[in-house]
């Protein structure tokens, strides 16, 4: 598989522009976090980023901070049910021998693994803007046995370091959220895709029902923040991480933008009362936008 090679000083999780507005309640933001890594002020009403401060290499400097403990820090926070969700996703792709599959912001491997161990005849090209944590994912891999069918890169999801038509299927688990330009990614992905290609792409959420959805919340705002920070080493990392979920899109409308950048056959499953969400979406078999 040839992958052109990526400048790494462009490569990132984009979180760069004015931040989204969403319908969800905003998370509470560390102040010290705000000031010292992305260029938050206080003004009378709250935090607000300014305007092209906030820079990816910022962000990969982040990830680069946590990549040595993540996995270990995600299973502590999420009590293990993040296993379960990857299980899932993982199994929902129903791919086929010889499947060639794009895992983009592939972290530290853990969906390409579990690919390659459900999907004997698949190989994986994966790609991620943080050098570290493809360092993680390379020594997995190699524990693993899986260097001959599991490939990495450094990598810009919104200009992707792929030929047109390359992938059989692509899968981006808890990234896309990390990058205001979602549009250029989905953009990226359909280009990238073959005919007849999918797309599947894992994001957290927040379960709507009673007594769960309420302390959920409390949870994910007041206890996994603090105790994330402080396994990180970090007093920032995962009141970002939070906050990233608070923004990011409804299902509704991030199933739009799936569909506005040409993708059909769209669909959402939900895990553990919609504490993730599996988003769905085909390239047409004609290969234009549908």
């Amino acid at each position: 598989m040839k992958i052109a090679p990526a400048n790494e000083k462009k490569a990132g999780r984009n979180m760069s522009g004015n931040r989204q507005q969403t319908e969800r309640e905003r998370a509470p933001v560390s102040r010290a976090m705000g000031r010292v890594l992305f260029g938050w002020r206080e003004t009378a009403l709250g935090p607000k980023r300014l305007k092209g401060l906030m820079e990816h290499e910022k962000v990969r400097r982040m990830f680069d901070t946590i990549a040595s403990a993540y996995d270990l820090q995600n299973r502590f926070l999420a009590m293990w049910i993040d296993t379960h969700w990857r299980n899932m996703f993982v199994r929902y792709l129903r791919l086929k021998e010889g499947t060639v599959l794009g895992d983009l912001a592939i972290g530290t491997a853990e969906i390409a693994i579990r690919a390659c161990r459900r999907y004997p005849g698949v190989r994986v090209v994966g790609i991620d803007f943080s050098p570290r944590m493809l360092r993680v994912a390379r020594r997995k891999i190699g524990e693993r046995r899986l260097r001959d069918r599991i490939e990495l890169h450094v990598g810009d999801l919104r200009a992707l370091p792929a030929g047109d038509a390359q992938f059989d299927a692509i899968t981006i688990s808890f990234g896309i959220r990390n990058i205001v330009e979602r549009d250029r990614v989905l953009r990226e992905c359909f280009r990238a895709l073959k005919p007849g290609g999918k797309l599947q792409i894992m994001e957290l959420g927040f379960p709507k029902i009673p007594i769960v959805g309420p302390a959920y919340r409390y949870y994910f705002d007041h206890i996994m923040p603090l105790y994330g920070n402080w396994l990180s080493g970090t007093d920032y990392a995962y009141t970002y991480l939070a906050e990233t979920v608070y923004v990011f899109p409804s299902e509704e409308r991030f199933i739009a933008e799936i569909r506005a950048a040409g993708f059909t056959r769209t669909s959402v499953v939900s895990l553990t009362y919609g504490m993730a969400k599996i988003y769905r979406g085909h390239k047409p078999r004609g290969g234009t936008p549908g």
